[in-house]
């Protein structure tokens, strides 16, 4: 299966697709549109400001497809400002529009949280809705994962939240809607969980190619991923 890891510029491009490749995925990296079509799951990594995302994205036309995409039923994995432009708006710079895949807006972390950005290790506890789901397989409830950013999403449908994590307040840290996945988290940078859970993807996308978004059941997305020991 053939996985398109996006390159806007972000700086962590390289090492998400180290992680994606140590957990054995057959990916290209482009920066052109037209290349999705050739793709059988899409992943957006990032690091930065969402209004600097969405600028690029913008530029080199992604912005125009990936909605629709989405919309196809297509695998998707949005990682951190990945997760973050596949909201409606951000107010993060001022107010601009994102991608509008999911309902809610980007806001700033509450100064009650202590320390802005968020920099470190902190716990994903998952919905119960969502806990059987083939993303979480091998990984415990609670797990902590890396986190580097200073806005999270508010989204408006609580039922696309899968996993949230406390810091100042409870947040959205994993969102799932059929084909459509997002963390705010890097696993990359999260060691064996963080590799787990994109082995877990790259499983529950290779299960679910070709079932529509409006078809694709969670239960029917596979076996369950065989912990790393990595």
């Amino acid at each position: 299966m053939k996985i398109a890891v996006i390159n806007y510029g972000a700086g962590n491009l390289p090492n998400a697709v180290r992680a994606l490749q140590a957990v054995g995925a057959d990916l290209f990296v482009t920066e052109r549109p037209e290349d999705l079509a050739q793709a059988e799951a899409v992943v957006l990594p990032g690091v930065g400001a969402t209004a600097d995302t969405m600028q690029s994205l913008q530029q080199m036309g992604m912005a125009a497809v990936l909605p629709d995409l989405v919309a196809s039923g297509c695998p998707f994995l949005g990682i951190c400002v990945g997760m973050q432009v596949l909201l409606a708006t951000s107010t993060e710079f001022g107010d601009h529009a994102c991608l509008g895949v999911v309902g809610g807006a980007v806001q700033r972390l509450p100064d009650e949280a202590g320390k802005i950005p968020q920099i470190g290790w902190n716990q994903v506890h998952y919905r119960p809705a969502f806990a059987a789901h083939p993303l979480f397989a091998g990984i415990p409830d609670g797990t902590d994962f890396y986190f580097v950013h200073s806005y999270y999403c508010a989204v408006d449908d609580p039922a696309v939240v899968a996993g949230q994590t406390d810091y100042g307040l409870s947040f959205p840290s994993v969102l799932i809607r059929n084909n459509l996945v997002a963390v705010q988290f890097h696993p990359e940078k999260s060691g064996r969980y963080g590799l787990q859970l994109l082995r877990n993807f790259v499983n529950f996308a290779s299960h679910s190619r070709g079932i529509s978004g409006t078809e694709l059941d969670p239960g029917r997305a596979g076996p369950p991923a065989t912990p790393s020991n990595s």
